[in-house]
């Protein structure tokens, strides 16, 4: 076997236009990813997806079945995006009529974003946060936020764990966060 063979899965009923695909990842069937789309390594995009040119998702990434990744999005390291998750990038869509840019928007690393969310395009999602299911998300989301309801508001934060806080405190995993301006900080703990 070459060294140079490809390290990745891509089902057989698969579309996939690109070669910027990381190491040990899959791609189901019925997706279809545009040439220009860079993946990183050891993501799983479902079936029935669809990833165009301008995109970017890093290492460890989870697409789920029925999401659209549409031109100008940014998604980084360990990002759980759900069933059904719409993204949006155009605030003045019409048919036949492609804008000259189209609108980024960043998930940044560890966030998750729940099934049937809608993200409106132009926006950035925070490290670590959570978007809850159906969420309607217009604004941006702070490290750690979790968000739910239509629009989207904030109801808490979550630890890295992905566990809700209590007095910025975690009762999964024990860690503690500190409120500093509009969001928070972990607090490290001295190692023993």
């Amino acid at each position: 076997m070459s060294s140079s063979q490809p390290k990745f899965k891509i089902h057989p009923l698969a579309d996939v236009q690109t070669d910027q695909i990381g190491d040990g990842t899959t791609i189901w069937q019925f997706s279809v990813v545009l040439k220009g789309a860079k993946i990183g390594q050891n993501c799983n995009i479902n079936a029935l997806t669809l990833i165009e040119n301008d995109v970017v998702l890093g290492d460890n990434v989870t697409i789920k079945s029925g999401v659209q990744v549409w031109d100008g999005l940014r998604i980084g390291d360990n990002v759980f995006v759900g069933p059904n998750v719409t993204f949006t990038n155009d605030f003045t869509p019409r048919s036949k009529q492609r804008p000259t840019d189209f609108l980024q928007t960043t998930v940044e690393h560890h966030a998750s974003i729940g099934a049937n969310a809608t993200i409106i395009g132009g926006i950035t999602i925070g490290q670590y946060a959570m978007i809850g299911a159906g969420a309607v998300v217009t604004k941006d989301v702070s490290a750690n936020s979790l968000v739910y309801g239509n629009p989207a508001k904030q109801h808490g934060y979550v630890c890295e764990c992905g566990i809700k806080l209590k007095n910025y405190m975690c009762e999964n995993c024990g860690a503690q966060y500190k409120h500093e301006q509009d969001t928070i900080q972990k607090i490290e703990q001295e190692k023993r």
